[in-house]
């Protein structure tokens, strides 16, 4: 598979590479909370499911589905993160009936990807419907100027601002927002600069 710079894969990058490294930490960050039936949605090469696993020392988890649009990814991650707990499958968030071809799950994954589609609320729509009643979502994306903005990444349709994610999640989840700046996560500290949001999101209601 070709290394474009567009979608992490760390067998091509170096370990001290700053967003690999930036990458593992939202993962890691995630594998503190994960057990029960994870999706990993937007999953690219699949190697959070390799960080997921390799976390779960107590094997809380009993599996791991990766979704990504991208054939390659998908055979990618087929080929190098195989695992007994894991499958990856090729399937596209922004359809009506995504939804149809999985099932609900306790914890849904979905890092760097909703700055890539239009259709966001489609997207948010349908996870809240794959998302059992007392799961967790984890959710990031860059800050940004706003949607309809410039961007700095070629392959962002838009980056928010913090109030229109906010606004996007909002309808459907209580919301536990962090940031994060290198391999950081944490609630947001005043007069420190931030990179990147992830959002702990629970159904509204539990």
């Amino acid at each position: 598979m070709e290394y474009t710079g567009e979608r992490v894969i760390p067998e091509y990058m170096s370990p001290k590479n700053g967003i690999l490294r930036e990458h593992i930490a939202r993962y890691l960050f995630a594998s503190k909370y994960c057990f029960g039936q994870i999706l990993d949605l937007g999953c690219g090469v699949g190697y959070g499911t390799e960080i997921l696993l390799d976390s779960d020392d107590e094997n809380k988890i009993d599996h791991i589905t990766g979704v990504d649009i991208d054939l390659d990814s998908i055979q990618y991650a087929k080929d190098m993160y195989g695992y007994l707990r894991s499958t990856f499958q090729v399937g596209d968030a922004r359809e009506a009936n995504f939804t149809q071809n999985l099932k609900t799950y306790d914890h849904i994954i979905c890092y760097e990807m909703i700055e890539h589609l239009r259709e966001d609320i489609q997207v948010i729509e349908n996870i809240s419907k794959m998302l059992k009643p007392q799961g967790k979502l984890f959710i990031s994306t860059p800050f940004g100027q706003g949607k309809g903005k410039p961007c700095s990444s070629p392959y962002h349709v838009h980056q928010y601002l913090e109030s229109e994610f906010r606004e996007l999640l909002e309808p459907y989840f209580r919301i536990d927002m962090h940031y994060q700046r290198d391999e950081t996560i944490e609630r947001p500290v005043a007069g420190k600069k931030y990179y990147l949001m992830i959002a702990v999101c629970e159904h509204k209601g539990f």
